[in-house]
């Protein structure tokens, strides 16, 4: 049987649910006051999440939902429907504005749901006010499902306000191998993105992956176009696969300073899409948009 405990620190800094199975092997702890953000993951006994520290969630926005942008937008401006737009700069060192609105937010356990197979758990978000540089109001709904051998993401938004407002979306985990250097993905693509010295999209170039995608001594910051919904990693002790909803789907690997560990971030659109409209969507005023992420072990 599974089971969900709520914990609250005392300064109200923390505030995390647990999801764990009777036997020990299926575990699960998001942080709602970080954007509900899944910050340990253990599925069929194999920790594949753990916490970064030294590194601190301000730097590595781990696991965070990244919306109404992936990625950057340069120097936080933007122009939509013909009118100019100033975003916070959250990332001072390249003057851009960097992964979204929602990371630092605290989200609700709305919903709940325990059986002998799997836990489910229904988190919200409504944002009421309008933000720096993107004035609409918007809810942000997560579902996160917790089997043996899966974890199922789905996000759900809505446009509550009455003008439309561009966006992409995009999830920011980060896994651990016991040895990424005899690690490896496999994906399907043609392209990967030319970044200039800020990470910012200027280009694309031809890219050929046969077969194995090898990560032994890659240092990597680096944005692929997909031609599937699905992306493998293998590692010494586990291997799953990652799969997306969507259609369009654009891939970000990331090696942070810290050992034998990798971003493997699915995202609809790339940096800079406010102005470079890859990937990017509008959503209409009372509408909808749905995407949903699953990760199966092996």
């Amino acid at each position: 049987m599974y089971k969900i405990n709520q914990t609250q620190g005392l300064d109200k800094s923390s505030h995390y649910l647990e999801i764990e199975n009777s036997k020990h092997n299926s575990y699960a702890k998001i942080h709602l006051n970080l954007g509900a953000s899944l910050q340990e993951l253990i599925l069929d006994g194999h920790h594949i999440i753990k916490d970064l520290s030294p590194l601190t969630y301000n730097n590595t926005y781990a696991s965070s939902i990244l919306f109404p942008f992936a990625n950057r937008i340069k120097d936080g401006l933007y122009t939509f429907n013909g009118k100019p737009y100033q975003l916070e700069i959250n990332q001072k060192e390249e003057n851009n504005a960097l992964h979204g609105l929602v990371y630092n937010k605290t989200f609700k356990l709305v919903e709940q749901k325990t059986t002998e197979e799997n836990a489910i758990v229904k988190l919200l978000y409504n944002e009421t006010k309008h933000s720096v540089g993107f004035p609409y109001t918007y809810s942000i709904q997560l579902i996160y499902t917790l089997t043996k051998n899966t974890i199922d993401l789905n996000v759900s938004i809505e446009n509550t306000g009455t003008d439309g407002f561009p966006f992409t979306i995009g999830w920011h985990p980060y896994f651990l191998s016991h040895n990424l250097n005899n690690s490896y993905l496999k994906f399907d693509s043609n392209d990967t993105l030319v970044f200039d010295d800020r990470n910012i999209t200027v280009d694309k170039k031809p890219f050929n992956i046969d077969g194995e995608f090898r990560l032994k001594n890659k240092n990597l910051d680096d944005c692929f176009l997909l031609n599937s919904n699905e992306i493998r990693f293998f590692t010494p002790k586990y291997s799953f696969v990652m799969t997306s909803s969507e259609t369009d789907n654009f891939l970000q690997l990331y090696t942070p300073p810290h050992p034998n560990t990798i971003a493997i971030e699915p995202t609809t659109g790339v940096s800079d899409s406010f102005n470079n409209g890859i990937g990017l969507k509008t959503l209409d005023p009372q509408t909808f948009y749905e995407i949903n992420w699953n990760i199966t072990i092996n």
